[in-house]
C-alpha cells in the first residue's frame, strides 16, 4: 500500500513540474534557467514546436497557443491537483489500456484526457488530429524528461490501435457514428458536438460584457466552450455587445476568420436575413444554439423562468452556460481540471473496475 501512495505522489509531481515548465514558456521568451525543469535546448525546442504548430494550422495563432499554455500552467499546480484528485478513491491496480482519439479544433484540446491517464499511470495510445499533431507530442517529450517511463506508457499512433480495452474519443456528431461502429463494444466516452450560451439581463454590467467577449471570441468561436448563442433580456440594448468586443478588432487581420465573416455576411445578404455587424462580428436573431464562425446568434426573452424550462430541454447540446444562472462571465475558456467535457467524469470512468 505504501508503494502505491508513493507512486501516486510521483505521478502528481511530474504534472506539477509540467505546470512550472508551461508557466515559464508562457512568461519568458528566453530560457529562464533550470528552474523551468529543462535545459536551454529543450526549452527552445518547445518554443519551436509552438511556431511550427502555428504555421501548420493557421487557426492556431501564437497568441492562441500561448493562452492555452498559460491556462494549463495555472491548472497544473499542487493546490489544483490535490483538490482535483482528493475527490476520488484510486484503486491500487487499474486494469485499463486506454485509446484516446483527440479532436483538433483548439491547441492542446486533447491534453486533459492524457493528464487523466498520466495521473492514474495507465498505458495509453493516442490518435491525434492532423490539425493538432505538434503540441501534444512536444508536451509528452517534456514529460519524458521528468519521468522516463512516459515514453513507454504513452504512444502516439501512426497506425491502427492494438491491445486497448477502453476508449475516450472526441469529435463531431458525424465522427461519433464512426466511433460507435469501431469502438462501441468497448467501455467508452464518446463526445459529440456541443456549444455554449450566455444569458444576459438588464443588470449585466459593461465590465461583465467585456469579459463575455473572451467567452465568444478568444478561440475564434471554434471550441465547444465558445459562446455562440446569447439569450438577451428584451430591455437590453444590443449595441452594448458591440461596444464590448472591440478589444478583438485584430480578428479582422486573420484571413481564415475573415473569409468566414465575408462568406456568412454574403449569404445573409442574399437570403435577405436581418443581421447586425461591426466589420468582424455578426449578430443574428436565430433560434439555433449553434452558429458559424464569425456569427453569434441571439434571442430575446422576457421571462427567465420560462427560459429556464426551454434551456432544460436543450441541456445535452450545451457545454457551459455563462452569465445569469451560469458561470461567471469571462470563465468559459478557463475550465478547471474538474470541469469535465459533456459533464462526464473521466477519472471516475477510468477508475471503475
Amino acid at each position: 500500500m505504501l508503494m502505491t501512495i508513493l507512486k501516486n505522489v510521483y505521478q502528481k509531481d511530474i504534472l506539477i513540474q509540467l505546470g512550472i515548465f508551461l508557466s515559464s514558456v508562457s512568461k519568458y521568451d528566453s530560457w529562464p534557467g533550470y528552474k523551468c525543469g529543462v535545459s536551454e535546448t529543450e526549452f527552445f525546442n518547445f518554443k519551436s514546436a509552438i511556431k511550427i504548430a502555428s504555421t501548420k494550422n493557421s487557426w492556431f495563432s501564437i497568441n492562441m497557443i500561448n493562452r492555452s499554455i498559460e491556462i494549463w500552467s495555472n491548472n497544473l499546480s499542487q493546490v489544483n491537483l490535490d483538490k482535483w484528485m482528493s475527490n476520488y478513491d484510486i484503486p491500487e491496480k487499474i486494469n485499463k489500456n486506454v485509446l484516446i482519439i483527440c479532436a483538433g479544433n483548439l491547441p492542446l484540446v486533447g491534453l486533459h484526457d492524457i493528464i487523466c491517464c498520466i495521473s492514474l499511470d495507465l498505458n495509453t495510445q493516442i490518435k491525434l488530429s492532423k490539425n493538432d499533431d505538434i503540441l501534444i507530442p512536444a508536451v509528452l517529450e517534456v514529460l519524458a524528461f521528468f519521468d522516463n517511463q512516459i515514453s513507454d506508457k504513452f504512444k502516439i499512433l501512426d497506425n491502427n490501435p492494438v491491445n486497448f480495452n477502453t476508449v475516450i474519443a472526441t469529435g463531431s456528431n458525424n465522427s461519433n457514428r464512426y466511433f460507435n461502429h469501431y469502438f462501441g463494444n468497448h467501455p467508452h466516452i464518446f463526445r459529440k458536438n456541443r456549444t455554449s450560451i450566455a444569458v444576459i439581463d438588464q443588470h449585466t454590467s459593461d465590465q461583465e460584457l467585456n469579459k463575455l467577449s473572451d467567452d465568444i471570441l478568444q478561440y475564434y468561436g471554434l471550441g465547444c466552450r465558445s459562446v455562440t448563442k446569447l439569450f438577451v433580456h428584451e430591455s437590453f440594448d444590443l449595441n452594448r455587445i458591440y461596444q464590448s468586443v472591440f478589444n478583438y478588432k485584430n480578428l479582422a487581420s486573420n484571413n481564415k476568420y475573415m473569409n468566414n465573416y465575408d462568406y456568412n455576411r454574403s449569404i445573409f445578404l442574399l437570403e435577405k436575413k436581418l443581421f447586425f455587424d461591426n466589420g468582424f462580428l455578426i449578430l443574428k436573431e436565430d433560434k439555433s444554439l449553434f452558429s458559424p464562425i464569425s456569427v453569434v446568434n441571439y434571442e430575446f426573452y422576457s421571462d427567465l423562468e420560462f427560459l429556464e424550462k426551454e434551456l432544460l430541454d436543450k441541456n445535452n447540446e450545451i457545454q457551459c452556460r455563462v452569465g445569469v444562472g451560469g458561470i461567471s462571465f469571462g470563465t468559459a475558456q478557463k475550465p478547471d481540471l474538474w470541469d469535465y467535457a459533456d459533464g462526464v467524469d473521466t477519472i471516475d470512468f477510468l477508475t471503475k473496475i
